[in-house]
């Protein structure tokens, strides 16, 4: 019998470094000290963070679901895709997470002291579970750029972040979601930061038929687990 072999491996010689001094705040994050050995327990506890039970009908809708006093302000988008492994075969059953600024560029949290306003009826926060074909859609409004301090004159693309729960609590990816043409692209760092022949799978692309006419429009994300083709987790 021939010995395994591994389909595509990846050339991690590729990929930049933790720490990327453009990218000041891998200075601070970026691991100095060798990795801590896990329990097993905690590696195999089957139960993400929040529960699937825990999913509301609208959390998927975040023009909905911190509405009080009328629908937020900014362009209405959809964002769907398919989570897919390796092979590119559905992955169901999948929590998936997303978090993002209104559009204004601000974040519903207390560190975030930008000179925008803080939009009253938009959380900024949803999360679904993926159907049986691994698909996953949001209803939101597209994010704002905002400044973030790494260099002068520093501005973040318009982003979305994702999180992804796996069947086990370990089990986690963590990436960002870009916008096609976005012109602050080619001067972030943290999207330069990722090589270049995997910058394209941060990119969503505009399409008409997930575009709902006079509504919103739609934008497609696809996010692969693992394999060569795999999306690039944050750093």
């Amino acid at each position: 019998m021939s010995p395994p072999t591994r389909l595509d491996p990846r050339d991690w010689s590729s990929h930049s470094p933790y720490v990327h001094p453009p990218y000041r705040s891998t200075v601070l994050r970026g691991p100095t000290k060798p990795l801590v050995p896990v329990p097993a327990a905690l590696a195999v506890r089957g139960a993400p963070v929040y529960g699937h039970d825990r999913i509301a009908p609208i959390d998927h809708d975040l023009t909905r679901n911190a509405v009080r006093n009328g629908a937020p302000l900014g362009e209405r988008i959809i964002v769907t895709g398919r989570v897919l492994d390796e092979g590119g075969r559905p992955v169901p059953h999948t929590l998936v997470e997303i978090w993002q600024a209104n559009a204004a560029g601000r974040y519903i949290h207390k560190v975030d002291q930008h000179d925008a306003p803080i939009d009253p009826n938009f959380l900024g926060a949803g999360r679904c579970l993926t159907d049986a074909d691994g698909r996953y859609r949001f209803l939101t409004v597209k994010p704002g750029a905002y400044p973030w301090g790494n260099h002068p004159n520093a501005w973040r693309p318009n982003h979305i972040h994702f999180s992804l729960f796996g069947q086990w609590f370990a089990s986690r990816l963590v990436t960002q979601m870009y916008f096609p043409g976005d012109p602050l692209l080619a001067l972030d760092p943290i999207f330069q930061g990722t090589p270049a022949g995997a910058r394209d799978r941060l990119v969503s692309r505009l399409d008409l038929d997930v575009t709902e006419a006079g509504f919103a429009l739609g934008y497609v994300f696809d996010i692969v687990l693992r394999g060569a083709r795999s999306t690039p987790m944050e750093a």
